[in-house]
């Protein structure tokens, strides 16, 4: 009996977690990448998945994320912008990145708050702040407020929804 018990309890526990979670609220479902009244350059899916790469339309429209200390940028020191994969558009910049030991890169502050937007995230039974680019609604990762100074947030992006342009 005792060994049932040992095998059944974790099996129940797995499926209540499961029921938990969701890959988009409920609340933000309007806020959709194919939603073109609050992204004005939201696209249909069909379209990103001809133009992204796998990895990064895994990211950016499935709100994927990519394997720490395995993605293009975070042990990237070179000096540059990065854009977004999907439009092109500025950003971040190597001078906002800073070293989280989390794995992917980080930075403290974007080029400039209106091109990317923040909304609440409650998927996989958290509440997080999901990062995304204004223009599009595309996933670019999440924020936290455990950043340096002076901002004191860490925007914990995932590599394959940037590309880097190198300062000349």
């Amino acid at each position: 009996m005792k060994k049932i018990n040992l095998f059944i309890i974790p099996l129940v526990l797995l499926a209540l977690n499961a029921c938990s979670q969701s890959h988009s609220s409920d609340s933000n479902n309007n806020l959709s990448s194919e939603n073109t009244k609050v992204f004005p350059e939201a696209k249909p899916n069909s379209y990103w998945k001809k133009i992204l790469s796998p990895e990064a339309y895994e990211i950016m429209v499935n709100k994927g994320t990519e394997t720490p200390y395995h993605n293009p940028y975070w042990n990237n020191h070179e000096k540059g912008t990065y854009v977004s994969a999907a439009t092109g558009k500025p950003l971040f910049t190597s001078d906002a990145k800073f070293e989280s030991g989390t794995g992917w890169p980080s930075f403290f502050k974007p080029v400039d708050e209106k091109s990317i937007m923040i909304i609440k995230d409650t998927s996989y039974g958290m509440v997080r702040e999901e990062v995304v680019e204004r223009s599009t609604g595309l996933h670019l990762g999440h924020v936290f407020d455990d950043g340096p100074a002076p901002t004191g947030k860490r925007y914990c992006l995932d590599s394959y929804a940037l590309k880097f342009i190198p300062s000349k």
